[in-house]
């Protein structure tokens, strides 16, 4: 027979797009509780809902008696000879039952019952298909900002970028295309239990938060944009080694090719800039910096430096840390080496591992004279018994002793002729 709660799920899955098996299964679900509610949990019944013809069919078995005490499970002698003239006291008789007269009541927990599912299984839905494509890029429209981040449609199917993974000071409106990585997919609560309360259905709070958390500030974002625009990354050939990234400023990616034929820097690049152009204009001018792979430290920390020009890398093995690097850079370049707010030095560090002192040229002459000028305790074979008188007398370079001589260091208190010319000798005076 037509049912009204059939016709009215079956014009919801057109709209959801929801297929007919699962409308279906969702139907049989709702008038399986329906049942049990009103026959009660050891009613035996069929439910065969049928979307294309908008029908259900519902059988529930009863006992055939003399004297009927319960009507949901028991059937009148008479009443049932209506129907199967032969039937007799003892046994099973089918009847079929109205829909129509599960009351008003039961009818409306139904149709708000099969909203519910019907979100229950769009949620699930969304989560299957878009757990799996984490990671992809995908194109959308923006439809609303709000001060925590933007709502984006991607065919029907809202997403959510927070303020934090857009990328600073870019501004979409509504309507605006947009690209972004699919970053998370957050598992909702499903609730597939249909709940029929004696007096009303009860109300369910359903939460608003977007499952589908998307990102522009990604690394993996921008690891998917130069994918799509060079070739020879996405069939393998060159290999982003590494991304350093501070999203709307500068971005700074390590590169190496398997084939020697290909430039890895070239290739990212393109022809007259056009590739790297692309992902720049994506990602609204964040400046990028394309960096061949190096297996080398110090080679690595000064390409890392790029734009800046190191005119040397060492590392400095007087220092407890040795995981320090440094730099020396012309006086010129140290706002580059820096960059806006130690942009360029932090991500400089991030890519190479290390930690990057850096040095003007002008301070370094002037760190090693002191370096000279102090090392008396360098001196082979000085103990620190003599180095105290030796500071005590005011001397507290090496160049203050070769200027002092044999002569000088004798009128010290306490070195004689033997030691002083020991010292010298440490000197190669």
């Amino acid at each position: 027979m037509k049912n009204e709660i059939i016709s009215a799920a079956s014009e919801i899955a057109r709209e959801k797009r929801i297929s007919k098996d699962d409308i279906r299964d969702i139907l049989e679900d709702i008038f399986n509780t329906l049942m049990k509610k009103k026959y009660g949990e050891d009613a035996d019944f069929d439910v065969i809902v049928n979307v294309d013809r908008g029908d259900v069919e519902i059988y529930v078995e009863k006992e055939v008696v003399e004297e009927v005490e319960n009507d949901d499970l028991q059937v009148s002698l008479k009443a049932a000879r209506k129907i199967d003239p032969e039937i007799e006291i003892g046994e099973p008789f089918v009847e079929i039952v109205d829909p129509g007269k599960f009351g008003r009541r039961l009818i409306n927990i139904a149709k708000q019952t099969l909203l519910q599912r019907i979100r229950e299984h769009e949620k699930r839905k969304i989560y299957d298909e878009y757990s799996s494509r984490v990671g992809e890029i995908i194109i959308g429209d923006v439809h609303q900002e709000t001060r925590h981040g933007y709502f984006v449609n991607v065919d029907r199917t809202e997403m959510f970028m927070p303020r934090s993974e857009s990328i600073p000071g870019e501004k979409l409106r509504r309507g605006d295309s947009v690209r972004a990585l699919i970053k998370e997919v957050i598992k909702p609560e499903f609730n597939d239990e249909i709940t029929v309360d004696e007096d009303r259905p009860r109300r369910r709070r359903f939460s608003n938060r977007p499952e589908i958390i998307i990102s522009r500030a990604d690394k993996k974002f921008l690891l998917r944009l130069f994918e799509i625009e060079v070739p020879e990354i996405f069939d393998g050939t060159v290999e982003i080694k590494k991304i350093a990234r501070k999203p709307g400023i500068r971005s700074k990616i390590v590169v190496e090719s398997a084939d020697q034929r290909v430039d890895p820097v070239g290739a990212c690049v393109g022809m007259r800039g056009i590739r790297i152009q692309s992902v720049v204009r994506e990602l609204n001018g964040e400046r990028i910096d394309v960096i061949p792979y190096t297996r080398d430290p110090e080679t690595m920390v000064a390409r890392a430096l790029t734009p800046a020009k190191p005119l040397k890398v060492m590392v400095d093995s007087t220092e407890e840390d040795d995981n320090l690097i440094v730099a020396i850079i012309p006086d010129k370049d140290m706002g580059l080496a820096l960059g806006r707010g130690e942009t360029n030095r932090e991500l400089a560090q991030e890519l190479s591992g290390f930690n990057i002192e850096l040095v003007k040229e002008s301070e370094s002459y002037s760190k090693t004279n002191e370096e000279i000028a102090t090392g008396l305790d360098e001196i082979a074979g000085l103990s620190k018994n003599m180095i105290i008188k030796l500071q005590e007398a005011g001397v507290e370079s090496v160049e203050e002793l070769k200027t002092l001589g044999l002569q000088g260091l004798m009128e010290i208190p306490g070195i004689g002729p033997k030691t002083a010319q020991k010292i010298l000798s440490q000197l190669n005076v």
